[in-house]
C-alpha cells in the first residue's frame, strides 16, 4: 500500500481520540508495525467516521459473514487497537478504536514483553512524542488555549492518611480504598509508561515497582481476556497502592470519557520520570491539567528544612526558604507525596474543594 493510504488510516486513529496529533513519517511507521493492510482496509471503511460502534453496526458497513468479522475483531482486540466493552446500559457490547494516545502507547507496552519487536515501538513512539513536541511549539498559544477546553486527563488521588484529619468527610473517589472496595473487577498490569524507558535503555531513576497500574470493571475484564492484565483480589490491590506511596509514587485516577462524574477505568500509580502524562508535559506537548481537592500545607513550628518535601515533591513546586519548606500553591497537584514522607510530619493535606490545576508546559525551540 502507498503512503496516502497509510496517512488515510493515521488520519482515522488520530480521530479517534480528542487530542491534536502529529501525523508524521514516525506515527506511520507505528501503526505499520502493529496493523496489517487487511486491518487497516477494514478500520479505514468501518471507523471513518465515529470511533466506536456495536458488532451490526460493524457487520453493516463492513460487509463480512459473522465469523470473519469477529475474528478480525478478536485480532484487533488483542493487539489493542480496538477495546471491546459491554455498555452498562444496554449491555451490547461496543468496539472503540483506539488513538495513539491514551490507547495504543498503553495496550502495546503493557504486557512484560522485551523483544526486538516492543523495542523498536518504544523507540518509535518516543520518538513520536518528540515530534509532537514540536507540533505544539510550532503552535504554541493556539494549542494551549485549546487544550483549556479539553476535560482534565486524569484527578489525583491524596495518600489518604495524610489529609488533615479535621477535613470534612472524604469522598469515596478520594479515597483508594472506598475506589478499590466498589469494584469487583480488578486487574493489575505492568506500567506502560516504566516499561518503556526499561524498552529504551532509560529505567525509573527511583527504580519504582513495575507492576501497579489498576483497571477497574468492563475495563478490567477485556484486559483480563485479552492477556493484558491479571486479576488481583481487593487485599492484593491495596498492599500494592501502600507500597506504591512508600516509593514516592503519584495516585492518578482515570474516568471514563474523562468525565469524574464517572466511574474509574484506571488507577496508575505514577512517577515524574517516567509518566507518560509527566513526560508529556516535560517535553512541551501538553499543559499538565489534572483536578485535586487538596493543597499541600506546611506546619512551619514544625518544619526543620531538610528538603525531603523539596526532593520528594513531583511538580518541584516546593521551595526551602530561610529553612522552612514553602509551597508554591498554583501548582501543587494534593498528592501528599510531601507529607507522606516528611520526617517532621510538618506537612499535611488541606482539603479546598475541587481545583483544576492547569500548568502550561515550557515552549521548546523548534527545530
Amino acid at each position: 500500500m502507498n503512503d496516502k493510504f497509510w496517512y488515510k488510516l493515521s488520519r482515522v486513529i488520530v480521530k479517534a481520540g480528542n487530542m491534536p496529533f502529529p501525523i508524521t513519517g514516525t506515527l506511520i511507521e507505528l501503526l505499520q508495525s502493529i496493523i496489517s493492510e487487511e486491518q487497516a482496509e477494514f478500520i479505514i471503511k468501518v471507523y471513518n467516521r465515529k470511533p466506536n460502534m456495536n458488532f451490526d453496526e460493524i457487520r453493516n458497513k463492513s460487509g463480512l459473514d459473522d465469523d470473519s468479522l469477529m475474528k478480525l475483531l478478536d485480532d484487533l482486540q488483542f493487539n489493542g487497537v480496538i477495546v471491546g466493552t459491554e455498555s452498562k446500559t444496554t449491555g451490547i457490547t461496543v468496539y472503540r478504536l483506539q488513538p495513539p494516545f491514551p490507547g495504543l502507547f498503553e495496550f502495546q507496552l503493557m504486557r512484560p514483553k522485551e523483544g526486538e519487536r516492543e523495542k523498536r515501538l518504544a523507540r518509535l513512539f518516543d520518538t513520536l512524542f518528540g515530534e509532537w513536541g514540536q507540533l505544539t511549539s510550532k503552535n504554541y498559544d493556539s494549542l494551549i488555549s485549546q487544550y483549556k477546553n479539553f476535560p482534565p486527563i486524569d484527578h489525583v488521588v491524596p495518600v489518604e492518611k495524610e489529609v488533615d484529619s479535621g477535613a470534612d468527610i472524604i469522598l469515596s473517589r478520594e479515597d483508594v480504598k472506598k475506589i478499590i472496595d466498589k469494584y469487583d473487577n480488578i486487574a493489575v498490569a505492568l506500567c506502560y509508561c516504566r516499561h518503556e524507558k526499561d524498552l529504551i535503555d532509560e529505567p525509573c531513576k527511583i527504580d519504582a515497582p513495575r507492576e501497579n497500574c489498576f483497571l477497574f470493571g468492563k475495563t478490567a475484564k477485556f484486559c483480563i481476556e485479552k492477556d493484558f492484565a491479571k486479576p488481583i483480589t481487593k487485599d492484593e490491590a491495596i498492599k500494592v497502592l501502600r507500597e506504591a506511596e512508600d516509593a514516592g509514587l503519584i495516585h492518578k485516577a482515570f474516568h471514563i470519557h474523562q468525565d469524574p462524574e464517572r466511574g474509574l477505568e484506571a488507577i496508575c500509580n505514577c512517577c515524574n520520570c517516567c509518566c507518560g502524562i509527566f513526560q508529556l508535559f516535560d517535553r512541551g506537548v501538553m499543559p499538565f491539567y489534572t483536578i485535586s481537592n487538596y493543597l499541600a500545607e506546611v506546619n512551619e513550628d514544625a518544619c526543620i528544612g531538610c528538603g525531603t518535601c523539596e526532593e520528594k515533591c513531583p511538580m518541584h513546586t516546593i521551595d526551602i526558604e530561610d529553612a522552612i519548606a514553602v509551597v508554591k500553591e498554583e501548582k501543587c497537584i494534593g498528592c501528599g507525596v510531601c507529607a507522606h514522607h516528611c520526617p517532621e510530619e510538618a506537612i499535611h493535606l488541606k482539603r479546598l474543594g475541587s481545583r483544576h490545576v492547569f500548568i502550561p508546559p515550557k515552549k521548546i525551540e523548534v527545530e
